[in-house]
């Protein structure tokens, strides 16, 4: 339902009697409001507290130790779950390697079926999945139910098709396991990172040892109750819980054959100088500051979407998030007109409300985080504007923002912020804006938006980016790789790349 209130709509437009421009603009805080449209919590079971999943069993902690997850949106707490120790990670190990045996010499299309299996009941329970995901993240339940939980399952789905055919994908290679597999997941894309992980492990013969991220453990400890439910295997997929201590444990066991990470490149670096000197395998996916460049000839109204969701799509919680936007001269008035325009438009509010584009800051250390980085700006002497949204006293928030006149050197740039915060700069020449693309130690992500084939093959020719996106922007699919280059971390997620990082190949 929508209540009426007086509207204002200015523009550029032409005095007929004088012949001189009138300057007109959009005015937002008058028009057409939305009534709340939450969604149901009544559907959602979350226990009060959560064990460690090892073994294919729920255990308590062997410290006791349980610490507690907060809704962002109401600093409320939700619900505990279980501070894993080295010992817990001995265990979980221990209960994978012992599974890895008899999994792994399980016929490939029974294997598959199990894969399958989960993918169709994450599909059942998509609802409450998408509803924790909002509630345990701050993430709009519009972006949890349209696309995490999908393409969660979608993983899934696509991996299972793939186990009974490894000698079809790497023909002539006798592709085998590694064995058991530690992974450590972010708190941007909880299920989602946690499907992209596991289901190439376990499809292709692999163990795991899962640590989900201290902030957003809940849709992992639901996956785990999936994984119970489908009858998988004990000790197949093991999913802990806990801090920095945790992850690090299990990265430095002596038994573990695979390490995947997603997170930021600082840690990247703690984990890759971990290893150096086994025999461990390692994928990171880490930080980006993505370069997304208009060009003249761009469909301009489409490209505006495209920065919106380049950028404000889950908060900027997202390390291939289009931070970096670059306009060629002779349009960027009129972009960045528009650009302020669609910002107010944006809702900042309750995630669970079908209406709100932008929900609530993860935690209250990243919105400091975010705080820092809007103060650097101004201090850098960048122009600083923000939109003019209401939002809720309670919870961690963070309108949508941007920076213009930003110039290469000024940090908000070159450093990942992690939040709905947009620098931008022109550019005259193709060349140019390459060059500056290509300015930063990242090399995750891009976009580009023009209406000629012809430039879009040049410029992506060019850019030091794993993936780039052209006319479009955040779109993602199983079937295709992701990855970067630089400190945006090495391997490929997602796709053949994907299940071969889980594979010994002759």
């Amino acid at each position: 339902m929508k209540t009426k209130r007086k509207a204002a709509v200015k523009a550029n437009k032409t005095n007929s009697s004088n012949g001189s421009m009138v300057d007109i603009s959009l005015k937002f805080d008058e028009g057409w409001s939305y009534s709340p449209a939450p969604e149901s919590t009544d559907h959602v079971s979350i226990k009060e507290r959560y064990g460690l999943f090892i073994g294919g069993k729920f255990v308590k902690p062997a410290l006791g130790k349980y610490f507690a997850t907060i809704n962002p949106a109401t600093e409320k707490k939700i619900s505990e779950v279980a501070n894993a120790s080295s010992a817990d990670v001995d265990k979980a190990v221990k209960a994978a390697r012992k599974a890895f045996g008899p999994w792994s010499s399980l016929p490939a299309r029974e294997r598959g079926k199990y894969v399958y299996r989960i993918s169709r009941m994450m599909q059942e329970k998509a609802r409450e999945l998408a509803v924790i995901e909002s509630m345990d993240g701050g993430k709009a339940i519009r972006e949890a139910r349209d696309i995490d939980i999908p393409l969660a399952a979608a993983h899934f789905f696509y991996y299972a098709g793939w186990a009974d055919k490894l000698d079809y994908a790497f023909p002539n290679k006798k592709p085998t396991p590694l064995g058991v597999a530690g992974q450590i997941i972010p708190w941007n894309f909880p299920l989602l990172m946690a499907a992209w992980k596991i289901a190439p492990a376990i499809a292709a013969g692999n163990t795991v040892v899962l640590k989900s991220a201290e902030t957003t453990p809940l849709t992992s400890m639901k996956l785990a109750e999936i994984i119970q439910e489908a009858g998988l295997p004990d000790g197949v997929v093991n999913i802990i819980t806990g801090a920095g201590d945790t992850g690090a444990a299990l990265v430095n066991h002596p038994d573990i054959d695979k390490i995947a990470f997603t997170g930021s490149t600082g840690v990247g670096k703690i984990i890759q100088n971990a290893i150096a000197g086994t025999d461990k395998k390692v994928t990171l996916e880490l930080g980006g500051k993505a370069a997304n460049i208009i060009l003249d000839d761009a469909p301009l109204d489409q490209a505006v979407e495209g920065i919106i969701n380049g950028i404000y799509f889950n908060q900027g919680h997202v390390c291939c998030a289009g931070s970096r936007l670059f306009v060629q001269e002779d349009v960027a008035d009129t972009v960045i007109r528009k650009l302020k325009d669609r910002m107010q438009t944006l809702i900042v509010g309750d995630p669970l409300d079908k209406n709100t584009d932008i929900g609530a800051i993860n935690s209250k250390e990243q919105l400091a985080t975010i705080n820092r980085y809007i103060k650097i700006g101004k201090n850098e002497g960048a122009d600083f504007y923000q939109s003019k949204c209401k939002i809720p006293n309670k919870g961690y928030w963070c309108p949508p923002t941007l920076f213009l006149n930003v110039s290469q050197s000024h940090r908000i740039a070159q450093e990942e912020i992690f939040g709905p915060v947009l620098a931008v700069q022109t550019f005259r020449t193709v060349d140019e804006v390459i060059e500056k693309a290509n300015n930063t130690p990242y090399g995750l992500s891009a976009g580009i938006w023009t209406d000629k084939g012809s430039k879009i093959f040049n410029i992506t020719a060019k850019l030091n980016a794993g993936v780039i996106w052209a006319n479009t922007y955040n779109k993602f699919d199983p079937t295709s790789p992701f990855g970067g280059y630089k400190e945006s971390g090495f391997g490929r997620e997602g796709g053949l790349p994907g299940l071969q990082a889980y594979l010994n190949l002759g």
